[in-house]
């Protein structure tokens, strides 16, 4: 499967990841109602999302910008290829 190209396909898959992390939000809190279960969630969010932003952005344009990565495996490649160096 190739590069998505398209412009509105790409909003669209934005928005179906933004849809899948609100319906499992939701779930969640209709199971587990309760605010340290809600403050959990918002915490785990908030951790994931900065360690997204660390592994693409902080990497690529601090630490090696030389490095193109495509995704978190290829992040993990990188990470095993630098440590056994």
């Amino acid at each position: 499967m190739g590069d998505l190209k398209n412009p509105r396909l790409i909003y669209l898959k934005g928005f179906l990841f933004l849809l899948i992390g609100l319906a499992a939000s939701t779930l969640l809190l209709i199971e587990a109602p309760s605010l340290k279960v809600a403050l959990l969630l918002v915490l785990a969010i908030w951790g994931f999302a900065r360690a997204y932003y660390f592994a693409f952005y902080v990497i690529q344009h601090y630490v090696d910008d030389t490095y193109k990565f495509a995704g978190l495996w290829s992040f993990l490649r990188y990470l095993f290829r630098r440590w056994e160096r």
